[in-house]
């Protein structure tokens, strides 16, 4: 016989049962995030690049063995980004240091400025006022700008030691990242039963390809493309003993990511070197066909590195990396490329399943 009050009390005790098991469940996630939360970022970088050099792992594997291969990787981007990427930071902290120095000794020394300045409109003057007591009285305008140029100072130093930690955190990343592609096949599955656990046994394999290729795409095309027009341009400026060759290579990396043409650095570079007078001919002609080629490589390099092997189309992917930026510096341009482009496959088959219209056969819809 139904019993309304049996039931009650059971529907109760059920749905009690159910909101204990989920607060421990949501306890549970919180402390273990609290307690991952500092390692998050570290392995986050080691996972992407575990996921975009894993290729080159399964490439040198059958020679080498699995163990091997991952420390010939490891040794090899110390060898071709460490290194580089050091020599370019210690060229910054020299630049950096070299212009403090210059500033407190009163050993930099400015050109007049033009009087055309002057008759700018709105900021004429006061750039010419500026910049005339810099190339006159330097000592005077650093003591009337003090405090703006001790936290300048502080920035700029703080800038350059980030860059240390940055590259100290690169280290560990890529040491992380070899030890993930030592047991790339047990991760590969995980990631795969994952992914059929959270989209559905039809769709999630799929789901988690189209994610390894958006990072390896977002790696190779955004963030590959603008470290190597930094190392080109940073070393080429090296060489020819360009001032400040450190913080123009940063500016590069900067660019690059940004999306931004990098022949804004590398063509005033150009002018330099032909205005100084301390370069001949051919050595002015050799060091700028290098800096119009490092400026230009993008064009060639991004079209065959970004969208590769991803269903979603090439701007969906560099728009998700923008976006993801701008939201959460580099690591976000691999989560914004990734959920973007989810987002539109998700979509375009969400579009694809619709009925179709009469008169219309089943045919006929879009795959």
């Amino acid at each position: 016989m139904f019993d309304p009050k049996k039931l009650g009390k059971l529907f109760s005790r059920q749905l009690l049962d159910v909101l204990i098991q989920a607060a421990l469940i949501i306890s549970m996630v919180v402390v273990c995030y609290r307690i991952f939360s500092p390692f998050l970022t570290l392995i986050l970088w080691a996972m992407i690049m575990a996921v975009t050099l894993y290729p080159l792992h399964r490439k040198l594997a059958p020679k080498l063995g699995e163990g091997r291969a991952s420390t010939a990787i490891v040794i090899g981007g110390f060898a071709l980004i460490i290194v580089p990427v050091a020599l370019l930071a210690s060229s910054l902290a020299d630049s950096v240091t070299g212009a403090v120095h210059a500033v407190q000794n009163n050993a930099l020394h400015l050109p007049l400025p033009p009087e055309r300045i002057a008759a700018w409109p709105l900021v004429g003057e006061k750039i010419y006022s500026v910049w005339h007591m810099a190339a006159t009285d330097l000592p005077g305008l650093i003591h009337s700008m003090q405090p703006k140029i001790g936290d300048l100072s502080k920035s700029a130093l703080g800038f350059v030691a980030g860059i240390g930690g940055d590259i100290l955190k690169f280290v560990f990343a890529l040491i992380i990242a070899g030890v993930m592609m030592a047991y790339g096949e047990a991760g590969a599955q995980s990631m795969a039963a994952i992914g059929r656990r959270l989209a559905g046994a039809e769709h999630g394999d799929g789901m988690v390809v189209l994610s390894t290729n958006t990072i390896r795409a977002v790696a190779q095309g955004v963030i590959g493309v603008a470290l190597i027009q930094a190392l080109i341009i940073g070393l080429v400026l090296m060489v020819a003993q360009v001032p400040f060759a450190g913080a123009l290579a940063v500016v590069v990396l900067i660019l690059g990511i940004a999306q931004l043409p990098v022949l804004l650095i590398s063509l005033p570079v150009i002018a330099y070197i032909w205005m100084s007078g301390d370069y001949g001919t051919v050595m002015a002609v050799v060091y700028s066909i290098l800096l119009v080629i490092g400026g230009m490589a993008d064009n060639v390099l991004k079209p065959i590195l970004l969208g590769r092997g991803v269903d979603a189309p090439m701007p969906v992917v560099l728009l998700g990396a923008l976006g993801g930026m701008v939201a959460a510096s580099i690591l976000g341009m691999f989560v914004g490329a990734v959920l973007l482009s989810l987002g539109y496959i998700i979509f375009m088959r969400w579009v694809a399943l619709q009925e179709p219209a009469e008169g219309e056969s089943a045919e006929a819809r879009p795959e």
